[in-house]
């Protein structure tokens, strides 16, 4: 079995990381391009925990011999799953985390689907379930008074991430 979807994986973190260094650099250097760079790094940083998680897909997916090509999205995953009569525990816990609106890869899926979506005020974002990083991500021109709970929240989510996968692979080695 070939590990190049771990590889990648581990990849995608590691540039999440590099980013967050950066977005603390940006946070740190005040220049006429701050707002705009923290911003950047705000989306880079999910971009690349979004690009994890999908790489982590098919990394399961390559686990349990299924086609890791045609895997985009969780639901792809369970239906190759299904298809070949697998059950996958590592599948059953990302569904758990996916499903909990107080998980962080709940988290970290929704904050990145706000990068899509745009409001010109906060308002419509403080949902209740909604992280800091979705509504600064979601406003078109954040006042950037939240920045450090952002970066807090990145620092945790992406701890959580390396936990979830030292986890995964660990069982996946099992079998």
């Amino acid at each position: 079995m070939s590990d190049v979807y771990a590889v990648r994986t581990n990849q995608k973190l590691n540039f999440a990381r590099l980013h967050i260094k950066a977005l603390v650099q940006a946070q740190e250097t005040p220049q006429w391009s701050q707002h705009p760079r923290i911003e950047s790094y705000h989306e880079s940083v999910l971009f690349f925990m979004a690009s994890g998680y999908a790489s982590l897909l098919r990394e399961i997916a390559e686990n349990y011999k299924l086609d890791p090509a045609s895997i985009y999205r969780f639901e792809d995953l369970i239906d190759q799953l299904e298809k070949t009569g697998q059950e996958s525990p590592e599948a059953n816990e990302l569904a758990n985390l996916e499903a909990d609106p107080a998980s962080w890869l709940h988290k970290v899926l929704k904050a990145y689907q706000a990068c899509w979506d745009a409001a010109d005020h906060t308002s419509q974002t403080t949902a209740k379930d909604a992280s800091v990083s979705e509504i600064h991500v979601l406003q078109i021109n954040p006042d950037h008074a939240e920045d450090r709970d952002v970066l807090a929240e990145y620092n945790d989510w992406l701890q959580a991430f390396r936990d979830l996968l030292e986890r995964l692979r660990a069982n996946m080695q099992e079998w």
